[in-house]
């Protein structure tokens, strides 16, 4: 027995070992993909800023008052996403109704009545978003309501002050001058932070923006202000530096403010309507605040 036993053991052939695939090849492996240093998919940013550029200087070359429609539009998707942002994230409601057509009618009326018009329009659309939130009971009432006319303030009362500077008989190098006041401010800290930016200037808040960038804005900013406001409005080179100045200091806090809302709802954008830049309210934060402070220094600058 132990022969014939030992005679099938030598007769049983051993598994053969599982292939193994040898590995791929270098040329075939995925490279790591790397955050791109400059933060954004770059080409399509340009791209897209490029259009919206266009659609705004077409706009003020042919008929001026196209640029107050331009505003519309884009305070009524920023109205959207910033609600509906809210909604999905915190589950806050803004009354959308009434700060929309409350806020058209800011923008609107800010055409012919100025800061009258806008001013009335927003204090009756905070009234009608009293009014329209009640059905909804007491629950969450204040977070709502506070949320409703934080909206109607941020996006179309700041937005009205950007279509009052159309009007007047120089309005299209008052507009020309606040926003290219505004893009040299962020051009200038884009290439500069994305160059050097080495000490971060609010960490807690938004962690690339920088000193260095802060600079490199500064430096964009004063040297827009001085030129257009002396070769477009005809104005004094030191009222330029001050108008650079205080753009950059406005569009910077923009976009500090912007990125709290964000951090504090836990999203990196507020949508994903332009590639390479994200919501419209992603492009708005720095032109809302400035605009304000445009009008009230072009005002006392160069009257109108």
């Amino acid at each position: 027995m132990s022969q014939v036993s030992e005679e099938r053991e030598e007769r049983v052939e051993p598994t053969p070992p599982e292939p193994v695939e040898p590995p791929a090849p270098a040329e075939r492996r995925q490279p790591e993909q790397k955050a791109s240093k400059a933060g954004r998919n770059l080409p399509a940013a340009i791209g897209v800023g490029l259009v919206l550029g266009a659609a705004i200087i077409v706009s003020l070359l042919t008929v001026r008052f196209l640029f107050i429609g331009i505003i519309a539009i884009a305070i009524g998707v920023g109205t959207f996403e910033f609600a509906g942002v809210l909604r999905r994230v915190a589950n806050v409601r803004v009354a959308m109704i009434p700060v929309i057509v409350g806020g058209q009618a800011m923008i609107w009326l800010a055409w012919p009545f100025g800061r009258e018009g806008a001013l009335t329009a927003f204090v009756l659309t905070v009234l009608a978003c009293l009014i329209w939130r009640l059905p909804g009971g007491a629950d969450g009432y204040l977070r709502d309501i506070a949320a409703s006319v934080f909206a109607s303030a941020y996006l179309p009362l700041f937005g009205a002050f950007a279509a009052m500077l159309v009007p007047p008989h120089d309005g299209v190098g008052r507009v020309l001058t606040f926003l290219i006041a505004v893009v040299a401010s962020d051009t200038g800290g884009y290439i500069a932070g994305v160059l050097g930016g080495k000490h971060p200037m609010a960490p807690t808040i938004s962690p690339k923006k920088s000193w260095e960038g802060f600079a490199g804005s500064m430096v964009g900013g004063i040297v827009a202000g001085s030129l257009t406001i002396s070769l477009m409005l005809h104005g004094q080179a030191w009222q330029g530096v001050i108008f650079g100045v205080a753009i950059v200091l406005t569009a910077t806090l923009g976009d500090l403010v912007e990125s709290l809302i964000k951090r504090d709802l836990g999203i990196k954008d507020m949508g994903t309507l332009l590639p390479g830049h994200g919501g419209i309210m992603d492009r708005l934060d720095s032109l809302l605040p400035s605009a304000v402070v445009s009008w009230l220094l072009l005002s006392a600058f160069v009257p109108s």
